[in-house]
């Protein structure tokens, strides 16, 4: 018997524990249906008949006072209009008796009817005036209502035997979901069952197959597979030993022992996605993975060299490189600004990369690992979640305004008088959309920042004027809160190139983040020193300082300490280094001296 013959009949119970589900839930549908569809052909065409009657029985009523009021005509007219329809409804009624009781009542209406269409005749067959009138308030309008109550014991009739019938076929439902609920575990714990106990006995010759190939991948090269199971098991069991004899004896040769490893390698090395450079320590390429051949031109595949390569990936790599080489240590990059774009057959990507040294047993470099990652779909998420930000933050603006505005205009009065408990009110609420309205300004900024629309302009502009206009701006603060806040400028006239007003934005959230963080009685100090080339500006708090762990990552966009104020948005120290790289230098924090913490930025000297 073949294995696939096999395999039918293991899951053969289960198949059928499946059709008989089938079965049972088919007709237990079909059933239901036929219910609900009973109910409908029962009931609803009278309770459609007595509306319709109640209708026009009204019309009828409403032509018979057209003609009592002198509109003779009009009266007649809707009147047999009505009448027919009346009739037409009543012996629908009459030939859809379903219910108890429904026959005695389509009876007695059907009484009424008559004995009140010979009253309309006899009334409407007098002369016009007083006598038509109170012959339809004597006699007309007791047999319209009589007549009314009787279609609407029809109505209520057969609207309550659908409710009836409705709450009886929601039981049987709830009983048959719990028949099939019931049918269905018991055919699944039958056909699972079955069809393990078959399939653990068509198994059993597999899985002594595969404990053979697990030993001879561990090393027991001696192991061998038995030949039973089946026609295909068995003649994977010999092919699997003649494989294993082919490979002891392969693996006697140390050739073969060297080989196999070299293979292994580069077979790790090809598994990934990403392009890896093995380089030398002449800096020449000594391997590399199939990504990072796909970075060459076609004709230089077979020789490949570093200054075959584009110019963007050649220099990143060249970098990266030097530095592993020259004995620095690892690479690791630190943010997505140190990604570089180059073209790949599958067009232009954005790499991120790393490096790691190849160390010798004596600890000396032999070598260097670089690994371009992928970065493309992160940078694409990124430029996304920015252009999210920056949408919603345009939106928020306008509706903000007029919020602001409708503040303005209460507390001035405008809508009228407040009480001392509004005003505390609208003055809460005005700080908090002021507060709004600057983490709106902040996203913008940033917005503008990362797009490149914000022109900068650029002067010379004194060092000490920098770092007065910042301490004056915050001084009065300060010295709410009973900090100290010193200002100490460069002793010369240096002058940087900035532009002043955004040079201030990048001042005033380092000020407010030190004098946030610096308690009662503390000191901010703001310095300024030369340092080839730039200007370095520091500002210095006595507070608990930035954990070593976070320090990374202060400048990244809606990032928040733990010992954060709530109700920013994180952005103010990514709005400060967005600035300062876009004049071109540089932005960190340290730990100050005796404690607390240093945030410093550096910008070009004239």
């Amino acid at each position: 018997m073949t294995l696939r013959t096999r395999l039918l009949l293991a899951s053969a119970p289960l198949a059928a524990a499946l059709a008989l589900l089938g079965v049972f839930a088919v007709r237990a549908i079909n059933h239901l249906g036929h219910r609900s569809q009973t109910i409908l052909a029962q009931n609803y065409r009278s309770v459609l008949a007595a509306q319709r009657m109640n209708e026009a029985l009204e019309r009828i009523d409403s032509g018979a006072i057209f003609a009592a009021t002198g509109q003779r005509a009009r009266g007649l007219a809707q009147q047999a209009e009505n009448r027919r329809i009346f009739e037409s409804e009543l012996r629908v009624e009459e030939n859809n008796i379903t219910e108890p009781g429904e026959g005695e009542a389509a009876a007695t209406l059907r009484r009424g009817w008559e004995d009140y269409q010979r009253a309309v005749d006899a009334c409407l067959a007098r002369a016009d005036g007083p006598e038509v009138e109170k012959c339809y308030f004597g006699e007309l309008e007791p047999r319209f209502r009589a007549l009314k109550e009787s279609t609407e014991a029809v109505l209520a009739l057969n609207q309550d035997a659908m409710v009836l019938k409705s709450e009886r076929a929601r039981i049987e439902s709830e009983q048959i979901g719990a028949a099939m609920i019931a049918v269905a575990l018991a055919a699944l714990v039958l056909g699972v069952a079955s069809s393990w106990l078959l399939a653990r006995r068509v198994a059993h010759p597999l899985a002594a197959l595969g404990q053979a190939v697990d030993q001879f991948g561990r090393g027991d090269f001696a192991v061998r597979a038995a030949t039973r199971g089946g026609a295909e098991i068995a003649q994977l069991a010999e092919t699997f030993n003649a494989m294993a004899d082919r490979i002891a004896e392969y693996r006697k040769s140390s050739l073969g022992e060297m080989i196999q490893a070299q293979l292994a390698a580069q077979a790790a090395l090809d598994s990934l996605s990403d392009p890896v450079f093995v380089f030398a320590t002449d800096g020449s390429i000594s391997s590399l993975n199939r990504a990072a051949e796909q970075l060459f031109p076609v004709k230089a595949r077979e020789a490949p060299e570093l200054a075959l390569l584009a110019p963007a990936l050649r220099d990143a790599l060249d970098a990266v490189r030097s530095h592993v080489l020259s004995g620095k240590g690892a690479f690791a990059p630190r943010s997505f600004d140190e990604a570089f774009a180059a073209a790949t057959p599958d067009g232009e990507r954005s790499f991120l990369p790393r490096a790691e040294p190849i160390y010798e047993e004596g600890g000396g470099i032999v070598g260097a690992t670089v690994v371009l990652q992928d970065v493309t779909r992160l940078r694409r998420f990124e430029e996304l979640r920015n252009d999210l930000v920056s949408t919603v933050a345009h939106q928020f603006r306008t509706p903000l305004t007029s919020l602001r505005m409708a503040i303005h205009l209460c507390l001035e009065g405008v809508a009228g008088a407040l009480s001392p408990r509004q005003q505390d009110l609208l003055y809460a609420a005005r700080e908090e959309c002021e507060r709004l309205q600057g983490i709106v300004d902040e996203l913008l900024d940033l917005a503008r920042l990362q797009s490149g629309t914000i022109q900068l302009d650029v002067e010379d502009v004194a060092a000490a004027a920098l770092i007065e206009r910042a301490a004056k701006a915050f001084r009065a603060g300060a010295a709410a809160k009973g900090i100290t806040l010193a200002a100490d400028p460069l002793p010369s006239g240096e002058c940087v190139r900035a532009d002043s007003a955004r040079i201030q934005m990048v001042f005033s959230n380092l000020i407010e983040n030190a004098l946030r963080h610096t308690p009662t009685g503390g000191r901010v100090e703001l310095r300024a020193r030369d340092a080839n080339g730039t200007v370095r500006f520091e500002v210095t708090d006595t507070g608990p300082g930035i954990p070593e762990a976070l320090r990374a990552r202060v400048f990244e966009k809606f990032f928040r300490g733990p010992g954060d104020a709530p109700g920013g948005a994180g952005l103010g120290l990514s709005i400060a280094r967005d600035i300062v790289h876009a004049h071109g230098g540089g932005i960190g924090v340290e730990n100050a001296p005796g404690g607390g913490s240093l945030f410093w930025f550096s910008v070009p000297r004239v």
